[in-house]
């Protein structure tokens, strides 16, 4: 009996893992789609994955909470565009990537965009700026007020 209560909770203590995963975009194309679908904007993490100490920090303190996670899924659609110097990355996501990286004038790292697409002319999407972050001091509290202060102004 008491095997049976042990595995039943640790089944129920993977799911509940599970069920806090994120979903980090890497197509910008599928995330806008999202985002345009279920009008949250697009939380744009620009990171270097393998070698940026304050953007694992970041990942650490505070994408990685349970606050963060929570705030997250109701929040934004989340893009990782990442610029790893070790990390093999296939050319047409490298391209998006630099792209994204001119047009929001990211010049250190990690670099948090919050932007709005809007759909022009048909196909065409624009990325309208909400406003940037990067890392704050004080765990998940004290950065999501600062994300709740970019999205929440433009609402």
């Amino acid at each position: 009996m008491k095997k049976i209560i042990v595995l039943s909770f640790l089944f129920l203590s993977v799911l509940s893992v599970q069920a806090q995963e994120l979903e980090w975009h890497t197509d910008i194309s599928d995330a806008a789609k999202e985002s345009l679908k279920t009008k949250k904007p697009l939380m744009l993490f620009f990171t270097g994955s393998d070698w940026c100490g304050w953007c694992k920090r970041l990942q650490k303190e505070v994408f990685q909470t349970p606050e963060f996670k929570k705030w997250a899924k109701k929040n934004v659609v989340l893009v990782e565009l990442d610029y790893p110097k070790r990390t093999p990355q296939e050319q047409a996501l490298r391209e998006q990537n630099f792209n994204l990286q001119q047009m929001f004038g990211v010049t250190g790292y990690p670099t948090i965009w919050f932007v709005q697409p809007e759909k022009k002319e048909g196909k065409k999407v624009n990325l309208n700026p909400l406003g940037n972050t990067g890392y704050v001091a004080g765990g998940p509290t004290k950065w999501l007020e600062v994300a709740d202060g970019l999205i929440e102004d433009k609402k």
